[in-house]
């Protein structure tokens, strides 16, 4: 079995006169977190799009669980699960019924069951009940992440899942991201935040001007900038150092 989950070769995409991907090629490896940066309008959400076969490339190809995108579409949509920028819950439905219900609709086993085991997982138990629209921004998140994970997918694509948390709330989403890695899944996320690619990925992509114009970890792309200048500040004495040398001059001068 291949340790790649995601290839993708030479993708272009445009739309009107406006070339918005011009020869992608990366690859994911199982398991691995893959921040994909980018400034607004640079194609992220675009590619998340193609390879989560909601939009067509105009060229190029891409393989997701072994599946191409175009041949195989039917099998790449049961291997993944996507989260966009707003999260896709029910306002109307409390948290357990968003839940029970992509479980039935997925054709998951015991939906309930489900439902309950993924809000302790998340720490929504005790909102289990409430209407998803009293929910916090974090809580509504997570409850979102949650509702991606019904039916085991292989790989999440998560398109800039933090846009508009709090720092609180972020914080909570990036580690539910940690722990969903650490269990074995792939994930593909997007983020406009450069701390957020630093704390949780494994691989670091930078998207700009149509195409991938830096890849590797976040060790590998500090190599590729000098090293950092030394400065030197002056060291001001504290208090405490005065306050000894004092008295250390007083004795000298008693003797």
């Amino acid at each position: 079995m291949s340790d790649t989950i995601i290839q993708v070769n030479d993708l272009h995409k445009s739309f009107k006169s406006n070339g918005v991907l011009k020869g992608v090629h990366f690859e994911i490896k199982r398991g691995e977190i893959f921040a994909l940066l980018g400034s607004n309008g640079a194609g992220k959400t675009t590619i998340v799009n193609i390879l989560s076969t909601l939009m067509k490339p105009d060229n190029g190809s891409a393989n997701v669980c072994g599946y191409d995108i175009l041949r195989e579409a039917g099998n790449v949509r049961q291997a993944i699960s996507l989260t966009g920028q707003f999260a896709a819950v029910d306002d109307i439905l409390t948290g357990r019924e968003n839940l029970v219900l992509i479980a039935k609709l997925r054709g998951v086993k015991n939906p309930g069951t489900v439902a309950d085991g993924l809000l302790k997982r998340f720490g929504l138990s005790e909102a289990a009940d409430k209407r998803a629209a009293v929910y916090s921004g974090g809580m509504m998140r997570k409850l979102d992440i949650a509702m991606s994970l019904i039916g085991h997918p292989a790989v999440i694509f998560l398109d800039e899942p933090t846009t508009g948390l709090d720092p609180e709330a972020r914080i909570e989403v990036w580690k539910t991201i940690k722990a969903l890695s650490d269990g074995g899944t792939t994930i593909l996320l997007t983020t406009q935040y450069l701390e957020e690619a630093e704390q949780l990925a494994d691989k670091i992509a930078i998207l700009h001007g149509g195409k991938i114009i830096a890849n590797g970890t976040l060790d590998a792309l500090k190599k590729r900038f000098p090293p950092a200048k030394k400065e030197y500040i002056e060291k001001q004495p504290t208090l405490e150092e005065i306050f000894l040398t004092i008295i250390g001059s007083e004795k000298e001068d008693a003797q």
